[in-house]
């Protein structure tokens, strides 16, 4: 079976090696990551300042795997946040990270944290944000293309560098981003992130699945999904995180009401940042 003929589920997902994951891809904040955690950070500042309480906000971070910053990007925003993630291994990782206390958090996680806290609302989180990932989070073993609009509905999400780095297929990328948006709520603020071109990716032993995508290729699967997008590609330079990618693309927005919200006249708005 060649990779063209491959689909998401013929990939050893349950095998993927969350350490070695995050050792080679987060053990320094690079600058790509920063810039993309930065981007997010602000764009969600700006979207609750004038409905800054959490209470009852529920978020959504789809693809989770070993890789915390989305969800740390919405924790001063809802007071309960899902990490959803489908590999098995993933999901025993994030369950004893959990219960011990996040720890990665001093060698890892306290660094991209510093270009949270630059933003007045997650420094008022106080001292010990770790604690309130723990108390707020809960794991959820699950793929996205299980995810269904007519399930629970949440109030803000992120999936970072999953639709197009888990599958060789543009129709499977492309349901990815439908299934995520369509849990959300009419207008729940959102981010996504993605690979640029990437030509897939070794974790360990194994090597999985990419896309090659565009921004034109995001802006199609945003079209009548989203209002208010703004996009922003960054060019990997002269120190990337890994061969055989173009960058960070990462789009945020609010989630339309239907399929059909572009045709009605809704103002759907788009700006690229380089």
């Amino acid at each position: 079976m060649t990779s063209e003929d491959r689909r998401n589920g013929d990939y050893p997902w349950d095998s993927f090696d969350p350490e070695e994951y995050l050792r080679r891809n987060y053990a320094a904040v690079h600058e790509d990551d920063r810039r993309t955690l930065a981007f997010v950070r602000d764009f969600f500042v700006d979207a609750f300042a004038d409905d800054p309480v959490r209470t009852g906000r529920r978020g959504i971070d789809v693809g989770t795997g070993a890789n915390l910053y989305p969800a740390l990007a919405m924790l001063p925003f809802c007071d309960r946040l899902t990490l959803y993630e489908h590999s098995r291994a993933n999901v025993d990782w994030l369950i004893r990270q959990r219960y011990g206390g996040w720890p990665s958090w001093s060698e890892i996680w306290g660094k991209f944290w510093l270009v949270l806290r630059e933003r007045r609302v997650y420094a008022e989180l106080g001292g010990n944000p770790q604690l309130e990932l723990a108390k707020c989070t809960d794991v959820t073993e699950g793929s996205v293309f299980a995810l269904s609009e007519t399930s629970q509905q949440w109030d803000i999400g992120t999936m970072f560098f999953v639709a197009e780095s888990i599958t060789p297929r543009y129709a499977e990328f492309v349901a990815a981003v439908e299934h995520f948006l369509g849990v959300l709520r009419p207008g729940a603020p959102f981010a996504i992130a993605f690979m640029a071109h990437s030509t897939g990716y070794q974790v360990a032993d194994n090597h999985f699945p990419a896309i090659a995508i565009s921004i034109d290729d995001v802006l199609r699967c945003l079209f009548r999904r989203a209002d208010d997008v703004v996009v922003q590609h960054t060019v990997a330079g002269g120190n990337p995180l890994r061969d055989g990618y173009g960058g960070m693309i990462v789009a945020c927005g609010r989630a339309a009401a239907d399929l059909d919200r572009g045709r009605s006249g809704t103002p759907w708005s788009m700006r690229s940042r380089g």
